[in-house]
């Protein structure tokens, strides 16, 4: 058997919940008490007031003070979070068109990069970074490889074009 019997369970019951209306009863039926026990220490009175005499603003008040009223130390305590800021809505009067844009963190990170890019081409372009350096001297290279392949070229050109000549001048 469980420690407790079955007194501690409340599972396979029904549950109850209170509506919204019971609730809102109940809490005018406390202020209507707290009224009632203020009107008869400031008159010293025994007299009940009647509902006729209380009029729709008192109440509105009630309610707001029950709104307020804090529990333990947070009456006493005055406490601001600077993460729960109240959002407020600005007309359209209110905006100011000319003030500066405030840039998200990745909208500043994306310009930064661009402007790193395009300073990054003009210093390659210009042949100041370690790339342009190397990509100039391997162009060196093959340019130099070029001309010798036409020299070459050309020499076995002139060879090729002597000896044609000295063949052709035989055989007539």
């Amino acid at each position: 058997m469980p420690k407790g019997g079955r007194k501690g369970s409340h599972k396979g019951r029904m549950r109850q919940y209170t509506s919204p209306e019971e609730i809102d009863a109940q809490i005018k039926a406390e202020n209507e008490k707290a009224q009632e026990a203020e009107y008869e220490e400031s008159s010293g009175a025994a007299g009940v007031p009647t509902k006729d005499n209380q009029s729709s603003d008192e109440s509105d008040e009630d309610d707001e003070d029950y709104q307020q009223k804090r529990k333990g130390v947070e009456g006493l305590i005055d406490i601001e979070n600077p993460n729960r800021i109240a959002q407020s809505s600005k007309k359209v009067t209110q905006l100011e068109l000319d003030a500066p844009k405030e840039l998200s963190r990745r909208e500043r990170e994306e310009i930064e990069k661009q402007k790193a890019k395009e300073h990054y081409m003009k210093m390659h372009l210009a042949g100041k970074t370690d790339q342009a350096k190397a990509d100039l001297a391997r162009l060196a290279i093959i340019r130099k490889q070029r001309e010798d392949a036409a020299k070459k070229k050309d020499e076995e050109k002139k060879l090729t074009t002597g000896k044609g000549l000295q063949s052709m001048s035989l055989n007539k």
